[in-house]
């Protein structure tokens, strides 16, 4: 532990006693493994020593470039980011890359409950985009233990694509036009929406004038902070020195659970988060709860580096077939007890 976490969390969980026990310190635990982010997490092995993914080269269409490969297109002509390329199991550079390594190295989440978490019992990875991921790797490898975790946040999921330390991110990320000309997406496999999660106790109703003056956290890089950048409602939410050293990382976090605890902690009102996350920490915390409507809807997909294309057609495939009972075995097991009433995944849409 770093000098400068240990005093936050030695304050965490001072303060915490009142909020729920066993649930409110594994919050701060939480807090702590994302400040100081485990690089790699592979189970049963040491994962360090799992070379990198070496995937095929991809081109990287940076914002406005007007640069598009596959599906990728400038965003201020973007109609259907959610239209992904068609499915298909020929072999191209980046499975074969995959294929003669022998593992699916995939960039996910640890701290998001029922999504992407360490089972603190097992000592393993859970959560819908883990049994998704594990799927992936049986789909190109045949083996769903084929599979090497990197817990990344919020803020570096589209640099560890660019970097070529994951082959694939599962971990809540939303499509969309700004994405899509930074990486390339899978079909959607689950749809979610934006909204607001403050204490039960809070006068905060939504997403909407109750904000004024408020300080609401979000995650780095995320649509959220986006949504807030558009149309804030009068509520602060940007750190004085974003995105420089003097950055304190309170309003906006690298991980979207560093805003739970921001507000476990009472140095934030409330956190602008998908409502599909955010579902989960309410589970995790009888204080606090889902205030108002969700305000967007927006799509998860798989992410790949920009170019290698026949690594997103085999994701595709893969999801056809998920999509006929293993997606419905998975939110039974992971999200229906906190996001009931959902009938299946979204419809596929293909370019």
């Amino acid at each position: 532990m770093s000098e400068d976490t240990e005093p936050l969390v030695r304050r965490a969980a001072k303060r915490l006693r009142g909020w729920g026990g066993v649930a409110a310190m594994a919050v701060a635990c939480g807090l702590t493994a994302s400040l100081t982010l485990l690089p790699l997490a592979r189970e049963g092995s040491d994962a360090a020593a799992a070379p990198g993914p070496g995937t095929g080269a991809g081109t990287d269409a940076g914002a406005g470039s007007g640069v598009g490969v596959g599906v990728q297109v400038k965003a201020d002509t973007c109609r259907n980011p959610e239209a992904s390329l068609t499915p298909s199991t020929e072999d191209g550079p980046s499975v074969r890359a995959i294929k003669e390594r022998g593992k699916l190295i995939v960039g996910v989440d640890q701290s998001s409950y029922r999504w992407g978490y360490r089972n603190p019992e097992k000592g393993v990875l859970e959560g819908f985009d883990i049994a998704l991921a594990r799927a992936v790797a049986k789909g190109v490898l045949g083996d769903e233990n084929a599979v090497v975790f990197r817990a990344i946040p919020t803020n570096q999921r589209i640099a560890a694509l660019d970097s070529g330390k994951v082959d694939l991110v599962v971990r809540t990320m939303t499509i969309n036009c700004k994405r899509i000309e930074q990486v390339a997406f899978s079909t959607a496999y689950f749809q979610a929406g934006q909204q607001v999660l403050a204490p039960k106790r809070s006068d905060i109703t939504g997403y909407d004038s109750s904000l004024r003056g408020k300080r609401v956290c979000t995650a780095e890089g995320s649509t959220a902070h986006e949504a807030l950048e558009e149309n804030s409602f009068g509520a602060v939410f940007k750190d004085e020195g974003d995105g420089t050293k003097d950055d304190r990382d309170l309003l906006t976090v690298p991980n979207q659970l560093d805003c739970l605890a921001r507000l476990q902690l009472g140095e934030v009102d409330a956190v602008v988060t998908d409502n599909a996350l955010a579902a989960g920490q309410a589970a995790q915390d009888p204080a606090v709860e889902l205030k108002g409507e969700p305000f967007t809807k927006e799509y998860y997909g798989v992410a790949a580096k920009l170019g290698n294309d026949d690594l997103v057609r085999r994701v595709n495939h893969v999801l056809v077939g998920y999509r006929q009972g293993p997606w419905q075995a998975a939110y039974r097991q992971w999200l229906e007890k906190d996001l009931p009433g959902i009938s299946g995944p979204p419809a596929p849409l293909y370019e």
